[in-house]
C-alpha cells in the first residue's frame, strides 16, 4: 500500500514527489526501480533496503538511500516486506539538501549521511513508529532541516534542463544549445557535469518515464512507447 502527501511549500521545486510505502511480497521477489529524471531517497523503515545494480555492483543493505540518475533499474531485494517513504528530488533539490550537483550521483547509491550535508539517519526509527499517512509529511519536515542555500547551475543549464522536460523528451541538441545561445560542444561538457548524463540521455530518460507513466494508466507497452517516442529502455 501507498500514501502519497503533497509537496510542503518550502520544498516546491526541489522535491518533485514524497511516497510511503508498505509492501509484502512473496520472499524471493525483486522489484525493479526504473529509471526516472529525478534523484531517489528512500528512507527504509525496520530492515535496511537490499538495493543495487544488475550488475551486482555496489549491492549493499541502505538506510537512506541516495541514488542519481540511473539508465537501466535498480534491482531491490525485497525478502518479503519492504517500508518506508520514497522522495523525489530535483537538480536543484539535490543540490539544496545534500550539497553536491545530481551529476556527483549519476549511476551509483550512497547513504545520506555521507553526502556533504546529508542527515544521518538516526531518527528513521522514530519516523517508522508513525502511521504510513502521516510519515512522508514527516520525512519533509526532516528533509527541511537539511536545507542550505544551494550553488544554482548556470541559468543555461536551468533551461536546457527545463526544456527537456517540457517537451518530455523531445528537444534536439542543436535545438537547446541555439536556445541557450551555447555551442553544442560546451552544452554537452557542461550539462553532463552538472547532471551526470548528456541532453541526449537526459532527454531518452525523460521519455521513458513518459512511457512507463503511460503504461501505467492503462496504455499498452507499444502504444506508450510510440507515444512517448521511445524503446522500451532509455538510450
Amino acid at each position: 500500500m501507498q500514501s502519497v502527501t503533497p509537496v510542503a511549500d518550502r520544498l516546491r521545486g526541489l522535491v518533485e514527489s514524497c511516497v510511503a510505502f508498505d509492501v509484502a511480497t512473496d520472499p524471493d521477489a525483486t522489484h525493479h526501480g526504473l529509471p526516472s529524471p529525478a534523484a531517489t531517497v528512500i528512507a527504509a523503515f525496520g530492515d535496511p533496503l537490499d538495493c543495487g545494480w544488475p550488475d551486482g555492483g555496489q549491492r549493499g543493505r541502505w538506510r537512506l538511500l541516495v541514488a542519481g540518475l540511473h539508465r537501466g533499474p535498480a534491482l531491490v531485494h525485497t525478502h518479503g516486506r519492504v517500508r518506508g517513504v520514497q522522495v523525489a528530488l530535483t537538480p536543484l533539490g539535490v543540490r539544496a539538501l545534500f550539497g553536491v550537483p545530481i551529476g556527483a550521483l549519476a549511476g551509483v547509491i550512497v547513504e545520506a549521511e555521507d553526502l556533504p550535508r546529508g542527515p544521518a539517519a538516526a531518527p528513521l526509527d522514530a519516523l517508522a513508529r508513525l502511521p504510513r499517512w502521516a510519515q512522508p509529511a514527516a520525512v519533509q519536515a526532516w528533509l527541511l532541516g537539511a536545507l542550505g542555500q544551494p550553488a544554482a547551475p548556470a541559468p543555461e543549464l536551468v533551461e536546457a534542463w527545463r526544456r527537456i522536460r517540457r517537451d518530455a523528451g523531445d528537444a534536439r541538441i542543436e535545438g537547446l544549445a541555439e536556445h541557450v545561445g551555447w555551442s553544442r560542444r560546451r552544452l554537452t561538457r557542461r550539462f553532463t557535469a552538472e547532471f551526470g548524463v548528456s541532453p541526449k540521455q537526459a532527454a531518452g530518460i525523460v521519455r521513458f518515464d513518459r512511457a512507463r507513466r503511460l503504461s501505467a494508466q492503462g496504455v499498452g507497452l507499444a502504444e506508450a512507447s510510440a507515444r512517448a517516442g521511445t524503446p522500451t529502455s532509455p538510450t
